[in-house]
C-alpha cells in the first residue's frame, strides 16, 4: 500500500506515522489489490481531525473522523475503514456468486 500523510497546522512527527503505517498494514493484508491512501491529519482549535482517500482497484474511500485526542481520532477512522472494506468485498463476493442463497429459497416459497 502507498501511503502519504499531510500535516496542517500540526507538526509532523515520527510517531504519529508509525502509528499510522501499523494501522494500514493491517489494512493492507484485507485488501486484494495494491492500493493508495492519502492521509490528512489537522488540527483546528481543540478538534483533531484524520482525514483518508483509500483508492483500490474497485472501490474508493473517503473518511473524515474527528476527535480531541489524534491517536483517537486515527484509531476509529481506520476501524470504520476496515468496516467500509468488509462491507465492500461482501457486496462483490456476493454479486460475483449471483446471490444463489435467495434464488434457491424464492424457489422452494413457490412450490
Amino acid at each position: 500500500m502507498k501511503i502519504s500523510i499531510t500535516f496542517r497546522n500540526i507538526d509532523s512527527s515520527d510517531a504519529l506515522k508509525s502509528h499510522i503505517q501499523e494501522k494500514l498494514d493491517r489494512l493492507d493484508k484485507m485488501l486484494d489489490s495494491p492500493a493508495d491512501a492519502n492521509i490528512v491529519l489537522s488540527v483546528e482549535k481543540i478538534r483533531h481531525i484524520a482525514e483518508i482517500n483509500l483508492n483500490c482497484d474497485k472501490f474508493k474511500i473517503h473518511l473524515k473522523e474527528e476527535a480531541e485526542n489524534m491517536y483517537s481520532a486515527i484509531d476509529t477512522m481506520t476501524d470504520k475503514v476496515k468496516l467500509q472494506v468488509k462491507k465492500n468485498k461482501e457486496k462483490l463476493r456476493r454479486h460475483l456468486a449471483g446471490d444463489k442463497d435467495s434464488i434457491k429459497t424464492n424457489s422452494v416459497e413457490a412450490d
